[in-house]
């Protein structure tokens, strides 16, 4: 630690005069280096650029890491778990404006939901070129909180593209209805009728889009009945496993027997278990794309009690490929928001499977790592129990 302040030492990453020039004055490095370290919760010294400069014993204990596996990385690296070169990492963007931030966040490079504090530290000429980061680990409670405000966000993005879906679908109804009555009533040479084939394409495209947002916002009316969950994951599985084979991905399963039943609409939960079994092979195949005995995806079916104590089905989906920046998560489930290079992805897949989730009473979730794992929660009420 004594390194900090001692301006001898050099590394490829880090500037000879790495230190805080701002405390010199007033301790010894003796002293810095006995309250920085007694501090409990996690700290660290980066530069505005994100590279770390320095981290304190309660850092290294919540990474699990050395102190020279973290001093001289990024930020983004070592408390996200990374990130991917075709998405800027949002914290990094954010400490080149040298600003101050509090925020209640998931860190999986320090393996917990944390309070996340960003605090510049001005230098005795009044520039800024270090940042001092803490993180102190969210209670239970706190945790239920932010996860209530996360889904507070989503019903109100819901909310507002229900709104836009509707004002949408009125003039791109008229725009198709239009272009048909065209092509119905008047005569058109081939590269005419070919335009105008093309309007009603597109029209119906963007119709498509605004039925998504609606579902996304949880206006459709669907048919439940009582339905085995496990049936809908073998269902789900029978139409994707040839593609899975000839990946050479490795299915697990961990299916309950249990004849409890839920009270559910079949064909929308037999999509979202598509839509996330196709992300994760996406994943997999991007992290391998040939076989490999890593190349596993895990689909399980149990019960369990949630955070507040309720009984309910939890399905899980887990694949070991690619991962997803954490810095992104958040974000996920919104209209639009894709983690898929441009041209690769409409960022509506699991918007939508996240409304029919919520229609359901439900809660989906999401936990990951970069090149790690990526699992997909979803917790569904029981609705009732068979004799069988």
């Amino acid at each position: 630690m004594n390194d900090l302040i001692d301006t001898r030492r050099t590394t490829p990453s880090i500037p000879s005069d790495a230190g805080l020039t701002v405390l010199h004055h007033c301790m010894s490095p003796d002293q810095w280096e006995h309250i920085f370290n007694g501090i409990e919760l996690p700290c660290l010294l980066v530069r505005p650029n994100g590279i770390i400069i320095e981290a304190n014993e309660a850092t290294l204990k919540a990474a699990k890491k050395s102190r020279h596996e973290v001093v001289g990385y990024g930020v983004c690296q070592i408390i996200h778990g990374g990130r991917w070169p075709h998405l800027p990492c949002p914290l990094e963007e954010f400490l080149k404006n040298c600003a101050m931030k509090v925020e209640e966040t998931r860190l999986p490079g320090l393996h917990g939901e944390y309070l996340f504090s960003i605090m510049p530290i001005k230098g005795a000429d009044e520039t800024i070129d270090m940042i001092l980061l803490t993180a102190r680990e969210l209670s239970s409670d706190e945790i239920r909180k932010v996860d209530y405000m996360r889904n507070g966000k989503l019903a109100a993005i819901g909310e507002l593209a229900a709104g836009v879906a509707h004002e949408i679908n009125n003039p791109i109804t008229g725009i198709i209805n239009f272009a048909q009555i065209l092509l119905d009533s008047y005569k058109f040479d081939s590269a005419g009728i070919e335009m105008i084939q093309k309007i009603i394409e597109e029209g119906e495209r963007i119709a498509s889009i605004t039925r998504h947002l609606i579902s996304f916002a949880r206006e459709d009316i669907s048919v439940r009945e009582p339905v085995n969950p496990a049936e809908i994951i073998y269902s789900s599985l029978a139409l994707v496993s040839h593609q899975l084979k000839r990946d050479g991905i490795i299915l697990a399963t961990h299916i309950c027997n249990d004849t409890t039943l839920i009270d559910a609409d079949f064909k929308k939960l037999q999509q979202v278990m598509l839509n996330l079994i196709s992300n994760s092979r996406y994943a997999l195949n991007r992290r391998y794309p040939g076989a490999n005995s890593e190349k596993i995806l895990e689909l399980s079916c149990n019960y369990a009690n949630n955070d507040e104590g309720i009984r309910v089905c939890r399905i899980i989906v887990k694949d070991y490929g690619t991962g997803l920046p954490q810095s992104l998560l958040e974000h996920i489930f919104e209209p639009f928001f894709s983690t898929k290079p441009p041209g690769e992805g409409t960022g509506l897949g699991l918007s939508i499977s996240y409304g029919i989730i919520k229609e359901h009473g439900g809660n989906m979730s999401v936990n990951s790592i970069m090149e790690q794992f990526t699992e997909m929660i979803i917790d569904l009420p029981i609705g009732m129990r068979t004799n069988g």
